[in-house]
């Protein structure tokens, strides 16, 4: 079985703009910024709301509870909304984030973060720091489901793909083809690479928990010349849509998503689209919980 172990950093971010040089003083008012990728030691790439007041050269500050401080420039604006921060250098930055950030719940969620959610909105094995949103198939894995696994011969082991935007990017186009997702980090270490390969061998079963997990590794193997997986990193925008031919995955344990979502359509690639609609009315007739803390289905 191969689990995603990115772990959530407390990516959302409230602050206020810094004066601009023609101003007497800076605007009021919040500003919300969702850090969404790291794209170089002190630059990321975020979602800032209200991004249509903040522009190319726009300074936001960023103060925690014990005044600890950050301070981001704006130093390019992306064709889909997004922006690129860079962040003044300072030691401990990962410890100023934790400082100052909150956990990014999912939207439906109506509430403000808590301390708790530092670690329940992660997964029991989230070890590499980086993510936006916790790969929500993996929450309902405990240690003692994890030894119970392993206790019946099933194998285990971990890739990384860092989610981004382009995990829950909806659908916004009539034309599948058209549609191309943001990148997002992945990491295929080489015990992860030497058990799949070995079990594609064998002719044994690849479970994967979550759409994160599956797309790293449909796109792993599309990149292969010869199909083998080596241990690489490198970032991912593969879509994966009904048609596609799955090189990897055998089996699949994932949440229910929202409709019109690429999350959903590669369920559906997978499990066929008549299955997966006739599981999602069950889980409606049923009473089932949707979404990120919801209940999850096994396709095989």
């Amino acid at each position: 079985m191969v689990l995603n172990d990115s772990r959530v950093i407390p990516a959302r971010l409230f602050g206020t703009r810094s004066r601009r040089p023609d101003e007497k003083e800076a605007a009021p008012g919040r500003i919300e910024v969702l850090l969404t990728e790291q794209i170089d030691t002190w630059e990321w790439s975020a979602l800032v709301k209200p991004g249509r007041k903040l522009q190319v050269g726009d300074g936001i500050e960023f103060t925690g509870g014990d005044d600890t401080n950050l301070h981001a420039d704006i130093v390019n604006a992306g064709e889909r909304g997004e922006r690129v921060l860079r962040f003044t250098p300072v030691t401990d930055f990962e410890g100023r984030l934790d400082a100052v950030g909150h956990m990014p719940l999912p939207p439906y969620i109506h509430r403000s973060d808590r301390p708790f959610d530092r670690e329940r909105y992660q997964t029991v094995y989230a070890r590499q720091r980086g993510s936006a949103a916790a790969p929500t198939a993996g929450l309902h894995f405990t240690p003692e489901i994890l030894g119970r696994i392993r206790a019946a011969g099933v194998k285990i082991c971990t890739l990384t793909l860092h989610v981004g935007l382009g995990t829950f990017q909806p659908v916004s186009v009539a034309d599948t083809t058209q549609i191309k997702l943001h990148s997002e980090r992945y990491e295929l270490s080489p015990e992860c690479a030497d058990q799949i390969n070995a079990a594609r061998r064998d002719g044994r079963r690849v479970v994967v928990a979550g759409t994160t997990t599956v797309r790293t590794l449909e796109h792993c193997a599309a990149a292969s010349a010869d199909g083998v997986l080596r241990p690489h990193a490198g970032s991912t925008n593969i879509f994966i849509s009904p048609g596609f031919h799955f090189r990897v995955v055998g089996a699949l344990l994932t949440n229910f998503h929202l409709p019109q979502s690429t999350l959903l359509m590669l369920v559906s690639a997978f499990a066929g689209r008549d299955n997966t609609l006739a599981a999602y009315r069950h889980a409606v007739e049923a009473r089932y919980r949707f979404f990120s803390y919801g209940d999850c289905m096994f396709i095989s």
